[in-house]
């Protein structure tokens, strides 16, 4: 991991932050591992995320509720792309991330809620909670992020 931070760039313009933004929609979409998976990306503003997803039974485990890895993929990367709508020159990397489960959910759309809580410079700290389709939350994740030496400007999905 990177031990030294680069310096924090200067904060972007309206236009600008719209423009990092979008790039970051296109980012998540080029995912590979997001091919897997009915969701998509909206990012909101500054320090907050939202993913819309759909739970189908493919991703189900032997009793019939959508597995934590489930929770887990889409709490951390609204958690993720919360906070690294505060870093514009680089991409983040998830180094911790604690979740609470707190009702299986056993189909239909659901979406993760991010939101950025602290840190602009090295470290970041990002809240989401996943709410299913009656509008109930059902698990909630903090995680913490550190500014990595990848340049967004570098990967493709980012760049295009």
């Amino acid at each position: 991991m990177d031990e030294t931070a680069p310096p924090s760039p200067a904060p972007p313009t309206a236009a600008g932050a719209e423009s990092h933004y979008r790039a970051l929609e296109r980012l998540y979409a080029s995912a590979p591992v997001n091919a897997l998976f009915a969701s998509e990306l909206t990012i909101e503003g500054e320090g907050r995320a939202r993913i819309g997803f759909d739970i189908t039974q493919d991703v189900f485990h032997a009793a019939g509720a959508a597995h934590g890895t489930i929770y887990f993929k889409m709490l951390d990367d609204a958690a993720f792309y919360a906070a690294n709508t505060l870093a514009t020159d680089r991409f983040l990397l998830t180094t911790s991330f604690n979740l609470h489960f707190t009702k299986p959910v056993r189909g239909g759309r659901v979406v993760a809620e991010g939101r950025w809580v602290s840190g602009r410079r090295r470290v970041f700290v990002a809240e989401s909670r996943l709410v299913d389709a009656e509008g109930e939350e059902v698990g909630r994740g903090t995680g913490t992020f550190m500014r990595s030496r990848i340049a967004l400007s570098g990967l493709p999905g980012y760049s295009q």
